[in-house]
């Protein structure tokens, strides 16, 4: 409705246009001619007024006519602004939903501040154009063809003439277009380097003051900015070369059109009204080319900011639903490993071989070296990354049957980085089950130790967070997101080392809200912590890819391997010579 009404507006626009400059023809040809010559149109109606009345006649028509195309040209204007905004706005959704299911191994090697300027800075420059350039200049070439079309009717010779200049016009333009093209993209690259380092920096701020970074970091963005300085200048003298060699062009054309015209009203062919008509003409059909010349450089950077745009969205996702994928069921949590092999890169893996059977609601400890594969192992559970070799099961189903959002919402996580957003605390907590109730939510607090704290925050519940959590404790941070994985109430559970950093206090309380949290569900903890793995019902040592042990903390002390020199290596001295009694387990 929207595009067919700004249409019919847009078409109303142009003939309004072409209508414009006919009132002044008659007043030359009529009033200031006395005698018209043979060019001259007979109108009966024009022909039968008195030259008073058709000046008046004239002088009105000039004022109805180019309001009324005021009128058409603001309501096409907008309707077509309109159109531009929310079809654009539609492609920032989808290039947000886009990123956000792309799969990690697209994020780990993209820059996520470069990612925040082309959903926002490079859509927002093409909503820019758009509005302001594309669209005009669409309309304006409308308004071209309908004039050619009239100067053809007219004289056909003069109206060759007039537009000879096109051709000439479009192969300067090509050839500078894609110097600027050509720069903008460069720019535009820049500048999301430029930003991707910015947010680096601030988001490091704490480490860039601590070992004083900043001039460091300052002169490299200095440089970086410089660069940018520069293209944008090249940018601009490619511009303002493009629209002299433009206004020299229209120059030349209508001094043909005058000289040439001129002598057809000298020998009676055109009137001094039709050569009025042509020369407006003449100077309206230009409007195109001159908004080309001046938007050459906007026209080039929503170019490059386009290109940047379908870079992303032509990204697939290695993981997602595949074709048949249908709702997981609800879990039992019993999780097979058949024989997974898995790699980040080409001929180097990470998880090789890997067979494993977890009973539902069994706790397994993930231990071993860094770089082991502990982190990937979980990932795998949660379809982070799919196995190269082999497959991973859920009660007995393979996880690529299943739509990736049935699956995913039956895992809980606490990771290391609690992650918090910048919104209130009950917002965060009800990230993890957004239809949560105002009660299940506090009873999940109370779970996670968080609600004595929460209750003594400026607003409660209520009270809202900074970004990425820093007006609160690391140890409230990290309760929180336990919180958020209580109140999600799935039956698998990835902890990835939720103590790390944590003061005795804060380890505490974590540490018993965290068993709380495992009772019941099939529960998969990375740690260092030896004493905390002990408290597992199986432990499994990951070396290279591989499992290189596994049973309960009794069983691998006496069998003294890895896990028991790991064990005393971090147990003390005093404990090097042999096992050491089994912990307690907390009760959940």
């Amino acid at each position: 409705m929207l595009a067919g009404g700004s249409l019919l507006l847009l078409w109303a626009e142009i003939f309004l246009r072409v209508l414009e400059p006919w009132p002044l023809k008659f007043v030359f040809d009529r009033v200031i001619v006395a005698a018209p010559s043979n060019g001259t149109s007979r109108i009966p109606f024009v022909d039968a007024l008195d030259s008073g009345t058709l000046l008046i006649l004239a002088a009105v028509a000039i004022v109805v006519l180019t309001g009324s195309r005021a009128l058409m040209a603001y309501g096409n204007t907008v309707g077509f602004a309109q159109i531009g905004n929310r079809v654009l706005n539609e492609t920032r959704g989808a290039l947000f939903r886009h990123l956000q299911c792309l799969s990690l191994s697209f994020h780990a090697k993209a820059r996520s501040g470069d990612l925040v300027v082309r959903v926002i800075g490079d859509i927002g420059l093409l909503k820019d154009v758009v509005v302001t350039a594309i669209l005009p200049l669409l309309a304006n070439l409308m308004i071209l063809v309908a004039m050619a079309g009239v100067m053809l009717w007219v004289n056909w010779k003069l109206a060759v003439i007039a537009l000879c200049a096109y051709p000439v016009f479009w192969v300067i333009a090509m050839r500078a277009g894609r110097e600027i093209r050509e720069v903008s993209r460069k720019q535009r690259h820049r500048e999301g380097t430029m930003a991707a380092s910015a947010a680096q920096s601030i988001g490091a701020i704490k480490a860039v003051q601590a070992l004083s970074l900043e001039d460091v970091l300052g002169e490299e963005f200095r440089s970086a900015n410089r660069k940018s300085g520069r293209d944008d200048v090249r940018a601009k003298r490619l511009e303002a070369n493009l629209e002299r060699t433009t206004d020299v062009l229209i120059a030349v054309a209508t001094a043909l059109v005058l000289f040439y015209g001129a002598k057809l009203v000298m020998r009676a062919v055109l009137t001094p009204g039709d050569l009025l008509v042509f020369l407006a003409y003449l100077h309206n059909a230009f409007k195109p080319v001159r908004s080309f010349a001046k938007y050459t450089a906007r026209l080039a950077k929503a170019s490059a900011a386009g290109d940047r745009i379908l870079d992303v969205l032509e990204e697939s996702p290695e993981v997602q639903d595949l074709p048949g994928a249908v709702p997981a069921p609800p879990f039992r949590g019993e999780v097979r490993f058949e024989g997974v092999g898995f790699g980040y890169e080409d001929g180097r893996k990470t998880l090789d071989g890997i067979d494993l059977a977890v009973r539902p609601g069994e706790r397994v400890a993930l231990v071993g070296p860094s770089g082991a594969g502990k982190t990937t192992f979980v990932s795998l559970i949660m379809r982070l990354y799919d196995p190269a070799e082999g497959r991973v099961t859920i009660d007995g189903g393979d996880l690529r049957r299943y739509t990736l959002s049935s699956l995913r919402s039956q895992v809980s996580v606490v990771l290391e980085d609690p992650m918090l957003f910048a919104a209130s605390v009950r917002e965060n907590i009800s990230y993890g089950a957004p239809d949560a109730p105002k009660e299940e939510i506090e009873a999940a607090a109370r779970l996670a130790n968080a609600h004595a704290f929460i209750e003594e925050l400026p607003d409660g519940y209520d009270t809202v967070v900074g970004e990425r959590g820093v007006t609160l404790s690391t140890g409230q941070c990290q309760r929180i997101a336990i919180a958020r994985a209580a109140v999600r109430k799935s039956p698998l559970l990835v902890l990835d080392e939720p103590t790390r950093g944590l003061d005795k206090e804060n380890e505490a309380a974590v540490v018993e809200a965290l068993e709380r949290l495992s009772g019941g569900r099939t529960t998969f903890l990375i740690t260092h912590d030896m004493s905390w793995a002990g408290r597992a019902d199986r432990i499994v040592y990951l070396e290279d890819g591989r499992i290189a042990e596994q049973g309960t903390h009794a069983e691998l002390l006496r069998a003294r391997g890895k896990y028991a020199d790991l064990y005393a290596l971090h147990a003390g001295p005093r404990n090097a010579g042999g096992p050491r009694e089994e912990p307690h387990a907390v009760s959940p």
